[in-house]
């Protein structure tokens, strides 16, 4: 509201000091005091990285480009992300792999430096936008934080984009959430799992430019039903496990990791589609990608639940390090249906509230 968006971006690069501190539990805090500590670290970073995002997803909304380079913009993210998402994905268990308290603190400090560098980059650049960014905003209203809230809901294009969204960030992160175990009790190999998220987000960085490709062709709508088509498919095929072998199985995750990259840059590259519909000259951005960034905070966290609460229906017995539980018929029936079914219910229900956007078709010409 008040043109700081950079300067909320730097607050947000504090990030790393909540990050380092969440896994740096003092020795002398177990229990009730342990949980304390990290759940406080935790809340901080939240705070700190809606700081960052919110602006950061801003961005696209403010600069004068087409329909097709808002989606340019998003690739270049998204790749970014991805990259990112892989690198933590396999640097972090490496680095944490003897399982001492102080490696964790040692991976999370290793983490926040890649992650100040990087933050720092994405500012600068920003910075250097002026060209494509409007020549002024002074005398532009911008709503509140309440009323900015209800215009973005009050907007039906964008409320069927965000619930879209919601039910395909759950899908998504209860897929990674359920990973491990579908590699331990389905294919008794632990290992794995480092295999499955590789074949997951490497293809993702692949495919990235291809979906751009295909959003010129065929637009951002359509290629957001057939990517969410796709996980249903991939996900459905997935219930027959050890039947489909381990190559066919590694496949059909790569090709979840496909459908995953479509799913991110149309969802994303959206946004700024809807917010400059809703307000050519971008003022109402922060109230869209405020309520964007909860939404994905929000699926983020449900995607876990949703799979740990199937297991739970299921009977499935947690273990601690070291101990081998013999799982019993029906709690590995519940693990492979909340690995497989449920994200494909869960899809569909995100299918059909994206068939209710109609914006694309009038954007996009």
């Amino acid at each position: 509201k008040y043109g700081h968006r950079r300067h909320m971006m730097w607050i947000g690069l504090f990030l790393t000091v909540a990050l380092v501190g969440m896994f740096s539990v003092p020795a002398s805090l177990t229990g009730l005091g342990a949980a304390v500590w990290v759940g406080a670290f935790y809340i901080f970073g939240n705070l700190l990285f809606a700081s960052f995002q919110v602006p950061y997803l801003t961005t696209p909304s403010d600069l004068n480009v087409s329909y097709y380079q808002r989606t340019r913009v998003m690739t270049y993210r998204m790749v970014v992300l991805t990259v990112g998402l892989l690198g933590a994905g396999v640097a972090a268990p490496a680095l944490v792999r003897s399982g001492e308290r102080g490696d964790y603190t040692t991976m999370a400090m290793l983490l926040s430096i890649v992650m100040l560098i990087s933050g720092a980059v994405a500012i600068l650049g920003i910075k250097r936008l002026g060209a494509w960014m409007p020549e002024s905003v002074e005398g532009t209203y911008h709503p509140g934080f309440k009323e900015g809230i209800s215009v973005a809901l009050r907007d039906r294009q964008f409320r069927m984009l965000v619930l879209s969204y919601l039910f395909t960030g759950t899908v998504t992160h209860l897929f990674m959430a359920g990973v491990p175990y579908y590699a331990r009790y389905v294919f008794d190999n632990v290992g794995l799992t480092a295999a499955f998220m590789g074949a997951f987000l490497a293809p993702a960085i692949l495919a990235s430019p291809v979906w751009l490709r295909v959003s010129k062709r065929i637009g951002k709508q359509r290629g957001l039903l057939i990517s969410q088509s796709m996980f249903i498919g991939g996900s459905l095929l997935l219930a027959a496990g050890p039947m489909l072998g381990l190559a066919l199985t590694v496949l059909i995750v790569a090709t979840l990791g496909v459908a995953f990259a479509g799913l991110q840059l149309f969802a994303f590259s959206m946004v700024p589609d809807v917010v400059r519909s809703a307000s050519a000259d971008g003022s109402k951005a922060a109230s869209y990608t405020g309520v964007w960034t909860a939404t994905e905070a929000t699926g983020t966290a449900i995607g876990p639940y949703v799979y740990s609460a199937v297991l739970a229906i299921g009977g499935f017995a947690a273990s601690a390090a070291g101990q081998d539980v013999v799982q019993t018929g029906s709690a590995m029936t519940a693990l492979v249906i909340g690995f497989t079914v449920v994200p494909a219910v869960l899809m569909v229900v995100a299918m059909t509230f994206q068939r209710r956007y109609t914006l694309d078709a009038t954007v996009r010409h």
